[in-house]
């Protein structure tokens, strides 16, 4: 199981956990640990179990096998099982769900007790205008649902959730029904809230833009199991194999040998970083960023180095850089698959250095890349 390499307190912990439906294994022996008052994020494509996850986590379905503890209470378990009305757990479904004929105050306040004592409907009523102060909705207490921006549905959904003061917020693709602009600003502030409550949350999401720039921690989930947990830097830039490079943002994906610490590929001699020891000798899966990637005129190679030629053949403008694909023409090494004709290796440019279509260049790659070995497996 993947533990978390710091003395800090763990908030979840799943083990070996297990769930099928009719028979059919969507999650298998997923263990993960969740170090207090972070954001964790599982990231996974479509139909991989990230919401049955979720679900199994406040306590919606039921796990066939394995165990899930919120600090040191099981919570789910082959003896134990806490329903989620018990669990302390707040959930923000991806469309917010709010009730329709409650307003804004009435909302946030659902899960807390309103009635009896007049001290306990001030305390109420005094919890709602904090929640709606740190979320941004001050004076909104009145406001009817159907009259909330969809960012705005997002924040009372999140107030409610942090409204009993849970010691887990679970948030189910809850920005993924926004437009590109609004999706991230509410990210950002998504974020700030929860550090400021002090919240440990768990994230699902399909998108690798998501996970990356807002979770402290990512765990990838594929084929039913969590095939990697780490820093968001390090998940980019040194995944376990060639199927989370290919997920996780875009990548060129070289075979190589390496030999004596050094992998000889058709785009030149590569400085690598191994995730696991490996022989002096022997084949691995390469991977480079195209961010890696440097083009220039072939002309300004060097008689005596031994580099990669390739024709510019497409370039896709982002804006802040470009995307260029670029045909391989003269291998450095070997006769491997990424050398068949017609390959092509991706560079991110910034859109001035960008050369045209058409234009014969140099390939020599910057940094060090990840490698990892058998990389037929991959």
């Amino acid at each position: 199981m993947t533990v978390i390499p710091r003395a800090q307190k763990t908030a979840v912990t799943i083990s070996e956990l297990g769930k099928s439906f009719a028979g059919f294994p969507v999650l298998a022996a997923v263990s993960l640990e969740v170090a207090d008052g972070e954001l964790t994020a599982i990231l996974g494509a479509s139909g991989s179990g990230k919401t049955t996850l979720l679900r199994l986590m406040a306590g919606f379905l039921r796990a066939d096998r394995g165990t899930i503890r919120l600090g040191e209470r099981v919570v789910d378990g082959s003896h134990e099982y806490v329903p989620p009305e018990r669990r302390r757990i707040g959930y923000v479904p991806q469309d917010g769900a709010l009730f329709p004929h409650l307003d804004v105050a009435a909302n946030v306040s659902f899960g807390l007790r309103n009635g009896g004592s007049r001290r306990r409907r001030a305390e109420s009523e005094a919890r709602v205008r904090e929640l709606l102060s740190l979320v941004g909705l001050e004076g909104f207490e009145r406001r009817s649902t159907s009259q909330l921006s969809g960012g705005e549905r997002q924040r009372v959904a999140l107030a409610r959730a942090l409204a009993a003061r849970p010691d887990l917020v679970l948030l189910d693709e809850p920005f993924s029904s926004l437009d590109v602009e609004l999706r991230t600003s509410m990210r950002r502030e998504v974020v700030d809230v929860l550090a400021q409550s002090g919240t440990t949350a768990m994230l699902v999401t399909h998108d690798q833009d998501e996970a990356l720039s807002i979770a402290d921690r990512v765990a990838v989930l594929q084929h039913g199991t969590i095939v990697q947990y780490d820093e968001p830097a390090v998940l980019y830039s040194r995944p376990v194999n060639g199927e989370v490079a290919r997920f996780v943002g875009h990548g060129n994906l070289l075979l190589g040998r390496l030999e004596n610490g050094i992998v000889q590929s058709v785009v030149g001699e590569l400085a690598v970083v191994l995730r696991r020891p490996a022989p002096e000798r022997c084949a691995v899966g390469v991977l480079v960023r195209p961010e890696q990637i440097e083009l220039t005129a072939n002309d300004r190679a060097g008689s005596s180095e031994r580099v990669a030629y390739g024709i510019v053949v497409s370039r896709e403008f982002h804006g802040h850089d470009v995307l260029v694909g670029v045909r391989l023409e003269e291998p450095v090494w070997g006769q491997a698959p990424a050398a068949r004709p017609g390959f092509e290796l991706l560079a991110r440019l910034p859109g001035p250095l960008a050369p045209e279509p058409g234009t014969r260049v140099a390939i020599r790659v910057q940094g060090p890349a990840a490698a990892w070995v058998s990389p037929s497996e991959d």
